[in-house]
C-alpha cells in the first residue's frame, strides 16, 4: 500500500490509538486529532502529527481535515451513564456530522466510520446475530446505544444522498492494553482483578482484543464495500466464564454466585443517585441492567469473508489487558 495522508479522530483513546498505531506502523501519515483536555498517554510516543480539535466545533474539524486523503472516525462519547443523557446523544451526533461533512467537503477518498455492536438488535433466543439485525432508536437500550444507531443511519443517509465514501464498522467489546479510561468493560477487570467482584449477573457478550479491531479498521479502509457494514468481533463469552478467565490470570478464585436482576434495580438507583452527587460514573445503572437481560452474542462471518479479518482468542486481551492495568498502577 501507498503511504497516505491519514486523519483519526478520538486518537488518544482506547480503540482511536489502537488504530493510530496500525497505521503508523504500515508506512501511513497520521495526523491525530485529540481535545485539548484529552490525556496524550496513548499517543506520546507516536510518530504523528497531533492537532487539538473538538469535534463539536465544525470550523476545527474543517481545519483539521484538510489535505487529508482518508479519515478513520474513531471517536466517541462511550458512556453508559451520564447526568444529562441527552449530552451522549447531542455528542455522537454533531461530532459525526461534522467530520462527515468535512470529509465531504474536503473530497477525501475514503472514510472508515467507527459505529458498534450497539446497533445490531440480540436475538431474543441468544444465538449470534450479524449485521443484519439491526436495531431501531427506539429500540435501543439507552442513551449510548440510541446515539450510536442513530450516528450509524446518519452516515449511511449521507452515502445514499451524497455519494459520501464511507465504510461502516461495529466492534464489538474490545479488550486489551492501553485502556486508559478505563472503558465500562474495563472496569469490570480491574475490579474482578481486584477482587471486588464477589458476584455477577448471568449475561453474555463478544470479546476481541484491541489490536484486532484495530486491524479490521485498516482491512476496511482497504477492502470494504461503500456503504457497508461489518461487525468486527471475537469470542462470544458468558459473564461467568469472563470471571474466570480474568481470575485465573491474576491467581484468584473467580465469584461463584449468579444474583437475578430484579434485586438490583435499587441499587443501580441508588448508584445513579450518588453519582449525580459525586460525578464519579456509577458502576451499576438500571441501563446495564437491561442490558444483561440479553446475551450480546454476535458473528463476524462478512468481516472474515470480505475483509480476511480475523481475531485471536479474547483471553489473549484479557491478559495483556491484565498486564497494562498492573503496570498503570490499577491493579495492585
Amino acid at each position: 500500500m501507498t503511504a497516505r495522508k491519514i486523519l483519526v479522530t478520538g486518537a488518544s483513546g482506547f480503540v482511536g490509538s489502537a488504530v493510530a498505531r496500525a497505521l503508523i506502523a504500515r508506512g501511513d501519515r497520521v495526523r491525530l486529532a485529540v481535545r485539548t483536555t484529552s490525556p496524550r498517554t496513548n499517543i506520546a510516543e507516536l510518530d504523528a502529527e497531533i492537532v487539538a480539535c473538538d469535534l463539536n466545533d465544525a470550523t476545527a474539524v474543517d481545519a483539521a481535515m484538510a489535505g487529508m486523503e482518508g479519515v478513520f472516525h474513531v471517536a466517541a462519547d462511550y458512556r453508559i451513564w451520564a447526568a444529562d443523557p441527552g449530552e451522549i446523544l447531542r455528542n455522537n451526533l454533531t461530532t459525526t456530522r461534522n467530520v462527515m461533512a468535512a470529509a465531504r467537503a474536503h473530497a477525501v477518498d475514503r472514510i472508515v466510520y467507527t459505529s458498534s455492536v450497539a446497533t445490531l438488535k440480540p436475538s431474543a433466543d441468544g444465538a449470534p446475530v450479524d449485521e443484519e439485525a439491526a436495531a431501531t432508536a427506539d429500540q435501543a437500550v439507552g442513551s449510548y446505544k440510541r446515539s450510536k444507531v442513530e450516528a450509524e443511519r446518519l452516515v449511511e443517509a449521507m452515502v445514499a444522498r451524497d455519494g459520501l465514501p464511507a465504510v461502516i464498522v461495529n466492534p464489538s467489546t474490545p479488550v486489551g492494553p492501553r485502556d486508559v479510561r478505563p472503558t465500562p468493560t474495563g472496569r469490570i477487570i480491574v475490579a474482578a482483578a481486584s477482587g471486588r467482584m464477589p458476584a455477577y449477573v448471568d449475561s453474555g457478550l463478544n470479546l476481541v482484543h484491541v489490536d484486532d479491531v484495530a486491524a479490521g479498521h485498516l482491512a476496511a479502509f482497504d477492502h470494504g464495500r461503500i456503504g457497508e457494514r461489518y461487525i468486527l468481533g471475537g469470542q462470544n463469552v458468558s459473564l461467568k466464564a469472563l470471571l474466570a478467565t480474568i481470575a485465573a490470570a491474576v491467581g484468584r478464585k473467580p465469584p461463584s454466585v449468579a444474583l437475578p436482576r430484579a434485586p438490583l434495580y435499587p441499587v443501580a438507583v441508588a448508584s445513579e443517585i450518588a453519582a449525580r452527587m459525586t460525578g464519579r460514573e456509577p458502576m451499576l445503572t438500571r441501563d446495564s441492567l437491561r442490558m444483561a437481560g440479553d446475551r450480546m452474542y454476535f458473528r463476524s462471518t462478512k468481516a472474515e469473508t470480505e475483509l480476511g479479518y480475523r481475531a485471536r482468542p479474547y483471553a489473549r486481551g484479557i491478559e495483556d489487558a491484565v498486564a497494562w492495568f498492573r503496570g498503570a498502577g490499577m491493579i495492585a
